[in-house]
């Protein structure tokens, strides 16, 4: 290679690289326009009930907004079952006859970006959510995986968003529901 190559390569990939800096620059600005868009579409049609399910401890602005997305504010499920499954975060046993029985997992058929925020969500529930620091607490004494104990907080944390979102009534930490018994 001699020294006229080495310099107009060089030339070449300096040429590139602004050119990629300034088409990332532009993505940037359209995700922008895009995210604000997206919430004047979510004041315009939930903004009520996008402030109740983020007030559930835990649940923040994206994981709040994209549940109300993707839910066309919980309107396309009946039950939080169904709406767990769609998350992808239920439990599925995996057995064939009676001779291959798998571990139980979660099914992880459903949406991905959902379940990861949910996911990553359960961290700050287990802090400041006392039902979802319960039922942590609970399993993980049990002596099962740190892991699991987050997911079936993942799956809470969905079950309260959705009763919420179908009662219209804002979270409060020491609700008790009229069907749970009090001993």
């Amino acid at each position: 290679m001699n020294k006229d190559t080495l310099f107009y390569s060089i030339d070449i990939s300096k040429d590139v690289l602004r050119s990629i800096k300034r088409s990332l620059k532009s993505i940037e600005k359209e995700i922008k326009l895009i995210e604000q868009k997206l919430n004047n579409l979510i004041k315009e049609a939930h903004q009520e009930l996008l402030t109740w399910v983020e007030s559930i401890p835990g649940i923040g602005r994206k994981t709040g907004i994209l549940l109300l997305v993707l839910t066309d504010g919980f309107e396309r499920f009946n039950s939080a079952s169904e709406l767990c499954s769609y998350a992808g975060i239920t439990p599925v046993i995996r057995q064939s006859g009676s001779s291959v029985r798998g571990q139980a997992r979660i099914s992880k058929i459903g949406n991905q970006k959902l379940r990861n925020l949910l996911f990553l969500c359960s961290f700050n529930a287990c802090k400041y959510n006392k039902g979802c620091k319960a039922l942590y607490d609970r399993i993980v004494a049990k002596g099962k995986s740190k892991k699991l104990a987050l997911l079936a907080v993942c799956n809470k944390l969905l079950k309260q968003a959705f009763a919420i979102a179908k009662s219209r009534i804002p979270y409060d930490e020491n609700y008790r529901s009229t069907l749970v018994k009090i001993s």
